[in-house]
């Protein structure tokens, strides 16, 4: 993997960069697609190709152990192969699905015991079996095994969850040299940043995590609760620390705005569902506000999705018709929903791209942000 930055905003800490895969390039800062099972929900391998032009999906570890499971991935190639995605992937550790079993799981230093959300049955995530799933999935991009503390954490739970992540990663560091990858091409390891909202542990985490010296980094354990001010205090206090030439992720986040807010402290890689379980219950994003689809003001509103006529995918349709479509349940709308707000999302992290290209991001953020912060 390669990461060059292209160019830097001056009033920020925002850069453009280009992220070299064996799967393709990724053009930072940007929005990935959450493909939880093997598939972006509701949505088509094509359509995100040709419609919303994504350049990288990712794939939930937890979620392919479960199903199909390793043996099913390893027989077909590998999720690639089996999903028909010829684009880069990248699968996250599994410690958030192990943190939101708070009930289902006990976690020991030798890794984590679980029940599935699905059958109940008993399973075990080690730092090394972890890294063995991924290796199975097949994704360019791979995350060290990691806790996510719950927010609100004691400074004292913070810090041994944080120095556990550490060790955790070190087991996983061992394993993958020990263990080459399945397919013929470079899986990097990105290493997750934790320590809460805690500033020394967030300055430890980071400093520990750096001098691994991986292809790249994560900021874990944000946008869990917490105040977004607590969440950009913590974001820019580790983007000051981690390598400057690797690119870094923040995982899970955000909103739109939380998306630019993050991009100006030095992020360059994001991912959240909320685009597209928004849209499956009608909320739409748009460079001018948000819409409920099904309220009723929009019934007889036969305009596009977008007051200001800008089409972030090619889709023909009023506010009238889709909202027809959500009133009638027919699944068709929550499809032209999910594609909408995923083409919202790339066209959103694009335009930054560019105007951080341009030198004037800091100037045009500011606007976007007044704008995108309003309900329609």
């Amino acid at each position: 993997m390669k990461f060059e930055i292209k160019s830097k905003d001056a009033q920020s800490k925002a850069r453009a960069g280009e992220l070299v895969t064996n799967h393709g390039v990724i053009h930072t800062p940007i929005f990935m697609p959450v493909g939880t099972v093997g598939t972006v929900k509701g949505v088509h391998q094509r359509e995100l190709k040709e419609d919303i032009n994504a350049e990288i999906i990712l794939g939930n570890t937890y979620h392919l152990y479960l199903r199909p499971g390793t043996e099913i991935l390893k027989q077909a190639g590998g999720l690639h192969q089996f999903n028909g995605w010829d684009r880069p992937i990248l699968t996250d550790s599994g410690g958030y699905q192990v943190y939101s079993l708070a009930a289902r799981r006990k976690i020991k230093e030798e890794g984590v015991k679980f029940q599935s959300h699905i059958d109940g049955s008993y399973h075990h995530f080690t730092p090394e079996s972890v890294m063995d799933i991924q290796r199975a999935i097949g994704a360019d991009i791979i995350m060290a095994f990691d806790e996510c503390p719950p927010y609100p954490s004691t400074y004292k739970y913070a810090m041994e969850s944080m120095h556990m992540t550490h060790r955790w990663l070190d087991r996983a560091i061992t394993h993958l040299e020990q263990n080459p990858p399945l397919y013929g091409y470079q899986q990097s390891l990105f290493p997750i940043v934790q320590g809460s909202t805690f500033k020394d542990l967030r300055k430890e985490s980071a400093e520990y995590i750096a001098s691994r010296n991986a292809d790249g980094n994560a900021i874990g354990g944000l946008s869990v609760g917490e105040p977004a001010e607590d969440m950009y205090e913590m974001t820019e206090l580790v983007c000051d620390i981690l390598p400057y030439d690797k690119p870094r992720y923040l995982m899970g986040v955000g909103t739109p705005v939380n998306i630019l807010e993050n991009i100006s402290l030095g992020v360059d890689m994001f991912d959240c569902v909320m685009p597209t379980r928004n849209a499956r219950n009608g909320m739409l994003f748009t460079a001018n506000g948000h819409i409920n689809i099904k309220n009723k003001k929009w019934e007889a509103d036969f305009s596009p999705i977008d007051k200001m006529g800008i089409t972030y995918v090619d889709l023909q349709y009023s506010k009238a018709y889709l909202r027809h479509l959500f009133i009638a349940n027919e699944l068709l709308g929550k499809q032209i929903a999910s594609i909408h707000n995923l083409g919202f999302y790339l066209w959103l992290v694009r335009e930054a791209r560019k105007h951080i290209l341009a030198g004037d991001f800091s100037t045009w953020k500011a606007d976007m942000v007044k704008r995108l912060d309003v309900r329609l």
